[in-house]
């Protein structure tokens, strides 16, 4: 009886606590709405009119996405290119390529993109090519926008292309035989080897209706006047109706943007305008909404918010004992389970499994008595597991001793027959190998470091007959300092293949360790050929581990991002080459010794 009052006594609880919070809610709501509705209105406005132009200007970059990736196709003309580079001002361009721009116009665009005009210009601004599409006295465009260039708004043009802008330009101008705007798309042509070399340009004259194509199924919805200009341009095409109280604050405002002056949010006695900018192409998208719409929608949703006020107070009793019965109903389900598997039946699973929270905890309660099952049944496998693994670590050490092993007797043997070189060399790919592979500790100190890259050293100058020359400077205060192993040689093996494989003449490798304040410094330093120093260390910052798949300077990766992620992201490697000669490798790391650092010497 006394759970049986708790939860009724609750469910008591929740209907008030509902009741009141709902009633108090919905009065203080209807108080505030009438008072800042006028606020409210505007803001739900700006909120949609906002999207809508957002969704408008997101299908409008894919459209001139599209143009501009067929604008592109330019380039798969490789012997224009090249043409257009080698032109010596001597005509032959307009007598070889006078078709070019027609081959593009109908190869690379369809009839949707509404192409009227395609020219091609020098980027000294001579025409090359014209495609005009249907030439008739009333669809006529200009066979060069410079013949008369106020008029085309060529000037535009012309400005951009001595400018060193690099995204594409969206301009327009008004065609008196078409009676509209005619959109202007622009894009330079600059040379494929030399990227900062402009070669010439291409431009892409596309008929207004495709943009009020995309912008009338957004003018509906927000029941006033749109347009797109460009900052610091003319309007390029609008939509809707333009009332003649709003004309002054239209022109006003377009004013405004041509001259690189406009608001971007503009709130009127009886209009509001809203502004939505696209970076990529610089283009603002403009809507202006009359006031009385917005009126029009507060005192329809006033009427509707006290209707909904009178309904929800007649429902809400009603709704409210539903609510409080689903509630405490499987909570109380919950609870009796919980005890059960509380007293030993391990079994017992809640059966409460709805698509509600309560039903989501029931079943990923269910899920961990599951797996908690599981798990024990896995232990006794894990074990097992785990033993078998041991057994395969115990076993795998058998084949790096057999190698060593038979490094060994070959060095013996070569002594024995007096091949005195063959016998050092085994004995220093034998020390190799045993440093190599030897992972109890992840740490070696300086000392250590520098034997293990002598071992190497001296293979590789059997391999290379002494071609290199190496000079050490090492303090001999750091020897003991401790370094993850396998640190010094990959950097003097990056600068045998990377700085000096393909150098003529002397070959010298200085290798340096010092200590600067708590700093522990490996210079490597080659009189090789030179790298680019400024995009490998860009890569170095930012850890790039795509250059070990594409296996370019591995060890230098590997060992940067070691030394990140040991020691943090402070240190690491830099690297300092004009590109021309030489190149020097540092690492930089925190003077630490073998015995301060404790337990993380352990293997790994």
């Amino acid at each position: 009886m006394g759970r049986v009052e708790k939860y009724r006594s609750m469910r008591g609880k929740i209907l008030i606590l509902c009741l009141m919070s709902t009633l108090v809610a919905l009065l203080l709501q209807t108080v505030l709405f009438i008072r800042v509705s006028d606020n409210l209105i505007y803001g739900w406005t700006k909120d949609e009119s906002y999207n809508l132009l957002n969704n408008m200007q997101n299908e409008i970059t894919t459209f001139v996405k599209r143009i501009e990736s067929n604008m592109i196709a330019v380039y798969n003309e490789k012997q224009f290119v090249q043409a257009l580079k080698e032109d010596n001002s001597d005509g032959h361009l307009q007598k070889d390529y006078y078709k070019m721009a027609y081959n593009l116009a109908t190869t690379r665009f369809d009839t949707s993109d509404k192409v009227v005009a395609v020219y091609i210009y020098r980027i000294d601004h001579e025409i090359i090519s014209t495609y005009r599409r249907a030439v008739t006295p009333k669809h006529n465009y200009p066979k060069d926008i410079y013949e008369q260039e106020e008029q085309n708004n060529a000037g535009k043009v012309r400005e951009y292309i001595e400018s060193d802008e690099k995204s594409t330009l969206i301009s327009s101008y008004y065609n008196p035989y078409r009676e509209k705007n005619i959109v202007r798309i622009c894009l330079k042509i600059y040379d494929t080897v030399s990227s900062k070399d402009k070669l010439g340009y291409i431009i892409c004259d596309v008929d207004s209706s495709a943009f009020v194509k995309i912008m009338e199924k957004y003018s509906s919805h927000l029941q006033g006047y749109m347009w797109l200009q460009p900052e610091g341009d003319r309007v390029l095409v609008h939509s809707g109706a333009l009332t003649e109280d709003n004309r002054e604050f239209y022109e006003a405002v377009t004013e405004k943007i041509q001259n690189g002056t406009g608001e971007f949010d503009v709130y009127r006695k009886n209009k509001v305008l809203f502004q939505v900018p696209q970076e990529k192409y610089n283009i603002l998208a403009c809507s202006i909404v009359p006031q009385h719409i917005l009126h029009q929608n507060q005192h329809a949703l006033t009427q509707n918010l006290i209707l909904i006020v009178l309904v929800m107070s007649a429902l809400i009793t009603l709704v409210t004992v539903f609510v409080t019965k689903t509630l405490t109903r499987p909570l109380e389900q919950l609870t009796t389970t919980v005890r059960k598997i509380k007293s030993g039946d391990t079994k017992k699973r809640v059966s409460y499994l709805k698509k509600d929270e309560i039903g989501e905890l029931g079943l990923e309660f269910n899920q961990m008595l599951d797996r908690i099952e599981t798990l024990i049944g896995q232990e006794y496998e894990t074990k097992l597991l785990l033993n078998k693994a041991e057994y395969k670590a115990l076993q795998a050490q058998i084949n790096p001793h057999f190698l060593y092993n038979t490094l060994d007797t070959m060095s013996s043997i070569a002594e024995i027959q007096n091949c005195n070189m063959v016998s050092n060399l085994c004995q220093s790919l034998s020390s190799i190998f045993r440093y190599s592979l030897s992972m109890k500790t992840p740490y070696a100190t300086v000392s250590q470091e520098i034997v293990h890259l002598k071992n190497y050293i001296y293979v590789m100058n059997v391999r290379m007959r002494d071609e290199i020359t190496y000079r050490f400077e090492i303090d001999e205060s750091v020897l003991q300092n401790s370094i993850p192993r396998i640190s010094i040689q990959p950097l003097v093996e990056n600068s045998i293949q990377h700085g000096l494989r393909n150098k003529r003449g002397d070959k010298k490798i200085l290798i340096k360790v010092c200590r600067e304040n708590e700093i522990l410094q490996v210079i490597v330093e080659d009189n090789g050929v030179g790298m680019d120093a400024e995009s490998m260390n860009e890569r170095l910052r930012q850890n790039d581990t795509r250059a070990m798949e594409e296996g370019t300077s591995v060890g230098l990766f590997n060992i940067h991002a070691r030394m990140k992620m040991l020691y943090g992201t402070q240190f690491g490697l830099t690297i300092e080459s004009d590109g021309k000669t030489g190149t020097i490798v540092r690492l930089r790391l925190p003077c630490m010794r073998m015995e301060e650092l404790g337990n993380d010497k352990e293997g790994v």
